[in-house]
């Protein structure tokens, strides 16, 4: 209903018009315009303005667009490659997956060294977590390397965050290993929890989404769920910290 072009034109006033319109996508066909001006605090004639940037000559004309919009998000099925992600975020919503992040922040947040690693794609989601706990208060260290030499470049104790969709990934596994001689509590996110990387951890969390293979067997299972799980951890990290 909004294009691209039609948002860049947008001035602050309406913007703030359009946010209020899309958060409230189900009143506005209920609204006259004397009560959306209301509802942002601005002038009608600043609502009509809007509505004519937006493309529209009346506002009784905007508000069937809206309608029609709102009937369309209804009724349209989300995507076929979007159900998965969809299921799987719904699912999160339970008291046995937040004690799983509880869980695995309480680990995490009482160790002095923490690192995230992985190989391919997992390395790159690891400096990713890293950055991202660090960016919220818990300093860590990304490593897409597991031929790093562990040695005595790190102290005893600590904590690992092992980042692999199958768990089966030979160095990433040898990597964990050698922190579990270093008396590291490894927490591992996979996508199997029978995965040999989930049984080598003290915590796992598995997403379990179907695995995907495309142009000749490269990985494209979605990393979404990986991301999603990073970033709730250090969240509720971050949250004990500042009580």
């Amino acid at each position: 209903m909004f294009s691209y072009d039609s948002i860049r034109k947008m001035n602050e006033t309406e913007l703030g018009i359009y946010k209020y319109i899309i958060a409230n996508l189900d009143k506005i066909p209920f609204m006259t315009i004397r009560e959306l001006s209301e509802a942002v605090h601005i002038s009608t004639s600043s609502v009509l303005r809007f509505c004519n940037t937006a493309g529209f000559e009346k506002y009784a004309e905007f508000k069937k667009a809206v309608q029609s919009e709102k009937e369309s998000i209804r009724t349209s099925p989300p995507r076929e490659d979007l159900k998965e992600i969809l299921r799987y975020m719904t699912g999160t919503n339970t008291s046995a997956f937040e004690e799983k992040i509880e869980s695995a922040a309480e680990l995490i947040r009482n160790a002095e060294t923490v690192i995230f690693a992985g190989q391919g794609s997992s390395g790159t989601l690891a400096k990713y977590g890293a950055r991202y706990f660090t960016n919220l208060g818990k300093f860590a260290v990304g490593l897409e390397d597991t031929f790093y030499p562990v040695g005595n470049n790190f102290l005893h104790g600590g904590a690992l965050v092992a980042l692999s969709e199958s768990g089966e990934t030979k160095e990433v596994n040898n990597f964990v290993l050698q922190f579990r001689k270093k008396d590291f509590s490894i927490l591992s996110i996979t996508n199997s929890p029978h995965s040999t990387l989930a049984k080598l951890s003290d915590w796992n969390i598995s997403y379990m989404m179907n695995h995907e293979r495309i142009n000749g067997g490269f990985n494209a299972t979605t990393q979404v769920p990986v991301l999603f799980i990073m970033e709730a951890i250090a969240r509720r990290i971050d949250k004990k910290n500042t009580l």
